[in-house]
């Protein structure tokens, strides 16, 4: 079943309660949480006080993305605040295997994000071990951008990364310029969760475009 996860960068910042129960009643099946620290991504957002300040609020699922150049030295803290997925990207970190064991032995899934000019095949070593392998479709920082059509071809090679390791439990996310449109090749290509940001919360009905997503 494909799952959506709503961006939360797309989220009314001023009103952040309401605006993730509003796509909690909308059918979302992940909220999807960019932290960003300036210098791994030209971009500032939040970080573990605003995720712990929010997780009262919402019954799902944290989706929390680490644009960060030290991602490392957050585990500990998400994993405390209950955090089911942890994604760190792959060009920020020199140990990967010793970071997703450090990631899976507090209880959280580890995922590992490329970015669009980083090769899937850099990530066949750790194939068996990942939980989430997640194609960014756009260049990490800002939402609102465009999809970047190399982004299918990338979602088949991570499915054949993730069978040729023999594992069947890991998902594969992508994030970026995903709308009812864009998410059609993707899915066919084999991505089983999708991130939209803009356009869920830009969108008039959520609901329905949350379903759009997921069954277009």
């Amino acid at each position: 079943m494909i799952k959506i996860a709503p961006s939360m960068l797309s989220a009314d910042f001023s009103n952040l309660r309401d605006e993730i129960k509003s796509i909690e009643l909308a059918g979302a099946d992940l909220l999807h949480i960019d932290v960003m620290d300036g210098h791994f991504v030209p971009n500032l957002t939040f970080g573990a006080p605003i995720v712990k300040a929010i997780r009262p609020h919402t019954n799902l699922p944290f989706d929390v993305h680490l644009m960060v150049t030290n991602p490392g030295d957050y585990v500990e803290e998400y994993a405390k605040i209950g955090v089911e997925y942890f994604t760190f990207h792959q060009e920020t970190v020199p140990h990967i295997h010793r970071l997703i064991q450090h990631i899976k032995s507090l209880g959280m899934k580890a995922g590992v994000a490329l970015n669009p000019s980083t090769p899937v095949s850099i990530l066949e070593d750790v194939a068996a071990d990942v939980d989430m392998i997640l194609i960014m479709s756009v260049n990490p920082g800002f939402g609102g951008q465009s999809f970047i059509p190399r982004a299918i071809e990338k979602v088949k090679q991570a499915k054949s990364l993730l069978d040729a390791a023999g594992n069947m439990t890991a998902v594969i996310e992508v994030d970026g310029g995903i709308n009812d449109i864009t998410c059609i090749p993707i899915k066919e290509a084999g991505a089983t969760v999708l991130v939209a940001g803009s356009a869920v919360f830009g969108a008039p009905n959520r609901a329905d475009m949350i379903e759009s997503i997921r069954n277009n």
